[in-house]
């Protein structure tokens, strides 16, 4: 994976007109179900986050394509939910990952729309939200609501990180102790808000495990 990272990262630091139809390709996979679990959206927005931060990337495509990417691919999760209905859970891969939709049927039962607005930021059961939205019934214009809001508060979130990051390097006139400071404070707070967010939806079930 660190190798894909790799590859895709010198690509578009070498090609940085690509870098928007890339970003916005990666966004859309890791909001399919199951494609999602091996694509790292999020290692390589806060690389462009960095990378717009330093100025070498400018900040619109990469916001644009981003934003439409993973729109589209909630859509296409929540669609494919919609036509093949119920029984989409009894097939492969999905019958390999029960765990994971039932916190997605938990989430959505209890917060619906408001599931649909945080469940891209919960880590492991964000691309199956919208495919359980679809299976449930849930209407198509409140679903496309909450899909369009939740991108457009995901990406800048997204590439925040890396881009507070590079502007406090460049403040700090690019020293290199500085920028190893400033990585590790970045990478350790959005890895405990990653955290918290993975844990909620598992303790959620486990509430109700017990009820």
């Amino acid at each position: 994976m660190d190798a894909y990272i790799d590859l895709i990262s010198q690509f578009i630091e070498q090609n940085s007109a690509w870098a928007g139809p890339i970003l916005g390709l990666i966004a859309l996979g890791e909001s399919l179900i199951v494609v999602g679990l091996f694509i790292p959206a999020t290692a390589l927005l806060l690389l462009a986050g960095g990378l717009i931060g330093s100025g070498e990337l400018q900040a619109g495509p990469i916001l644009a394509w981003g934003i439409a990417g993973a729109v589209a691919g909630d859509a296409i999760s929540y669609f494919l939910g919609r036509w093949i209905g119920p029984g989409i859970q009894r097939r492969w891969p999905l019958n390999r990952q029960r765990t994971g939709v039932a916190r997605a049927r938990l989430f959505f039962s209890r917060y619906g729309f408001l599931a649909i607005l945080l469940g891209r930021f919960l880590g492991p059961i964000r691309s199956t939200i919208p495919l359980v939205a679809g299976v449930m019934g849930m209407r198509h214009l409140p679903f496309q609501l909450a899909n369009i809001l939740s991108a457009i508060a995901w990406v800048p979130l997204m590439l925040l990180p890396g881009w507070l990051a590079a502007r406090g390097v460049a403040a700090a006139g690019g020293s290199q102790n500085v920028l190893m400071v400033a990585g590790t404070v970045m990478s350790i707070l959005f890895g405990l808000w990653l955290f918290r967010a993975m844990i909620r939806p598992r303790q959620s079930v486990s509430v109700q495990g017990k009820k």
